[in-house]
């Protein structure tokens, strides 16, 4: 029988961070899988409950690394994780608007992370902003953990798909600061170039009793033009601003405080072309936004002789402001507030079992003129959990919990999860899994009066159904990996059942001329499943090449029809040299399968054919505070929008130059 120790001995790796059990949204990703993980070593995951070796994981989950990510050019989340298995992006709206799509599932579906605090789901509450994804600079993160599959036993709504957590750098005992710069240059017909500069200072200001982390970024982004028309804008222009502060304060070695402060402004700007309604057909117009975001927290963790606590409070603010250039009158303001208390605690039952419970309060407060007609509304919800953390021998651990969520709306919602791990060898780890979650539709969507105009390009005006019912998931998931000195590979077979799956319907006739409506709709009946496959080989000290696969069938089973926008096929391949310790680089390969999408009419879809990418990096350590980076993303100058603008409304970058540097003290 293996005991509960605060941390465990790592074997192979370091360990990693275990918090199946833990049932608190400040844990970093509650299990890990072998998978992407093996790729690093060293990698280990925080949070408040026990620490494991990465063989002993509980879930499906990958990392990248921070230093990785500082390394390659990114716009925002997305693209720091876009190749990793089991990933996709889902498009969200007008001005080049990406989700995180996990499994199939929709971007809704995604909870993201900062440090374990959820942060607000804005396209799910301010007409398509998904504006959750550039919180955090690459410089501030240490890694980004993704999990695949429903994580509502521990996180409650939204988690539906999976999770991803961001996890940033903590103050040391020593000063540390670093700082990074990236030129990014698009086509010099449709522009697009982006610049960005971020930094990252951390250390003592009272030894062994109070810390300080700050981090911040400032970036500007050209608008991509559209190649059919170039007075238009695929991708609007950006000029964001950041800044985080962060205390931590040590009155003992048992007891932390935290406090932080996040504050973000953006600002955006696009041509749209007008369908109707406001303007005259096809006439172009300007639309502007600013954005202001604030986020703040205050965490304690106490650790005691007979388990831990954990107390929380965290709130993010977001205000947007939109001007069009056709209309006299400047859009209301849009205002988010989403609030959440919570509070945990973990207490070892003698050595082999550990159990933590938790409660939860959240508030969400939106203001939109689109929303009702006092422009307002708002919803709660409390949950309560339990988990139990088990060690069945050597080679046999298992986990068994639940989350009782009690919805302002929908009543009480239960969500049970377990997993099983069986480890026979040093060498193999198999691991099964059962887990059910639910997501309750978002205050836009329940609204009858709610109203976007900014779906397909502009031209697409999407509608709230108050009918809409919570959608719920039961997830399965059985998976195996074997890892040896210089190779590992794992596979991880998934299916979803998904029941009132919230999409959005074309309706058969629009009441304004020149758009397409769109209703808020559930699917009864839907199933998602497929096969997840990755593998690395060390084929000498100086060659690595790793790779995975996703095999997705979606389908809506009353209709017996494939859900659209999902491919069925993707794949990564990354081939890395290097010669020198200083020197790393990698040509990376893309592949993404042909799908279905929406038609130009109602009921109508059509096939978007398969398509593959080359990026090439390469990077050099001149010093050990300088590193110099650099490569090509879209070698091949792939253009699927401009290609075929039928069958693509995403924004279409192009080949891609980028060169940057590293200053780390």
């Amino acid at each position: 029988m293996i005991p509960f120790k605060p941390c465990y001995q790592p074997v192979a790796i370091k360990g990693i961070v275990f918090a199946m059990y833990s049932l608190v949204p400040v844990t970093a990703l509650q299990a890990q899988a072998l998978e992407e993980i093996q790729q690093l070593p060293n990698v280990v995951v925080s949070t408040t409950a026990s620490t494991r070796e990465l063989e002993r994981a509980m879930a499906s989950v990958s990392v990248v690394d921070g230093v990785v990510v500082r390394r390659r050019p990114h716009n925002d989340l997305f693209d720091m994780i876009h190749d990793q298995v089991g990933i996709a992006s889902e498009y969200v709206g007008a001005g080049g608007g990406r989700g995180i799509s996990i499994r199939g599932m929709d971007s809704e579906h995604s909870l993201i992370l900062i440090d374990g605090q959820r942060i607000n789901h804005t396209a799910g509450s301010i007409a398509h902003s998904n504006l959750e994804q550039t919180w955090v600079p690459a410089e501030a993160i240490e890694r980004i953990e993704i999990v695949r599959g429903p994580m509502s036993s521990l996180y409650g709504s939204e988690s539906l798909g999976g999770v991803v957590n961001v996890v940033t750098r903590a103050a040391t005992e020593q000063w540390q600061a670093s700082f990074n710069q990236l030129f990014r240059l698009g086509s010099k017909r449709l522009k697009g170039d982006l610049y960005k500069s971020g930094f990252y200072a951390g250390g003592p200001l009272i030894e062994n009793t109070l810390g300080i982390n700050l981090w911040g970024e400032l970036r500007r982004r050209q608008a991509l033009l559209n190649a059919q028309d170039r007075r238009l804008s695929t991708l609007d222009e950006q000029q964001a601003k950041s800044l985080h502060v962060g205390l931590t304060w040590t009155p003992d070695t048992n007891q932390r405080i935290d406090l932080g402060v996040d504050i973000n402004r953006e600002e955006l700007a696009g041509v749209r072309l007008a369908s109707a309604g406001r303007t005259k057909a096809n006439t172009p117009y300007e639309i502007d936004s600013l954005i202001r975001r604030h986020r703040y927290s205050l965490a304690y963790r106490g650790d005691w002789a007979w388990g831990s606590l954990q107390l929380r409070w965290y709130q993010s603010r977001l205000k947007r402001d939109v001007e069009r250039s056709d209309t006299k009158e400047v859009s209301a303001p849009n205002r988010f507030v989403d609030t959440v208390w919570d509070a945990q605690t973990q207490i070892d039952v003698g050595a082999y079992q550990r159990l933590s419970l938790g409660v939860e309060w959240r508030r969400e407060q939106v203001e939109d003129p689109n929303i009702n007609a006092e422009q307002k509304d708002k919803q709660s919800h409390f949950a309560v959990y339990l988990q139990d953390e088990i060690s069945l021998g050597e080679q046999w651990e298992a986990v068994i919990g639940g989350r009782f969520d009690k919805h302002q709306r929908f009543g009480w919602q239960f969500s049970p999860r377990s997993y099983l791990l069986f480890k026979p060898t040093d060498n193999w780890t198999f691991r099964a899994g059962v887990g059910k979650g639910f997501k309750a539709p978002t205050l836009k969507q329940l609204s009858p009066s709610y109203e976007s105009r900014a779906a397909m390009g502009g031209r697409g005006i999407v509608r709230g159904n108050p009918d809409l019912a919570a959608e719920t998931n039961t997830s399965y998931e059985l998976g195996a990996a074997y890892r040896a000195d210089d190779w590992s590979v794992a596979a991880t077979l998934f299916q979803n059942h998904v029941k009132n799956l919230i999409t959005t319907v074309r309706l058969p006739k629009c009441n304004e001329r020149g758009f397409v409506c769109l209703n808020y709709q559930n699917i009864n009946q839907t199933r998602l499943q497929g096969v997840e496959l990755s593998a690395q080989w060390d084929v000498s000290t100086d060659w690595a090449v790793s790779a995975n696969y996703t095999y997705l069938s979606a389908r809506d089973r009353l209709k017996n029809e494939p859900l659209l926008d999902r491919s069925r096929h993707r794949a990564n391949v990354a081939l890395t040299w290097s010669p020198l310790a200083q020197l790393e680089t990698t040509l990376r390969y893309e592949y993404v399968g042909s799908q279905l999408g929406s038609g130009a009419v109602a009921n109508q879809s059509i096939k978007r054919p398969s398509y593959a990418l080359i990026h090439w990096d390469i990077s050099y350590e001149l010093n050990k505070s300088l590193r110099l980076y650099g490569g090509v993303e879209n070698i091949s100058n792939k253009r699927l929008a401009n290609e075929q603008p039928e069958l693509y409304q995403a924004a279409d970058e192009g080949r891609r130059f980028y060169a940057g540097f590293n200053l780390a003290y």
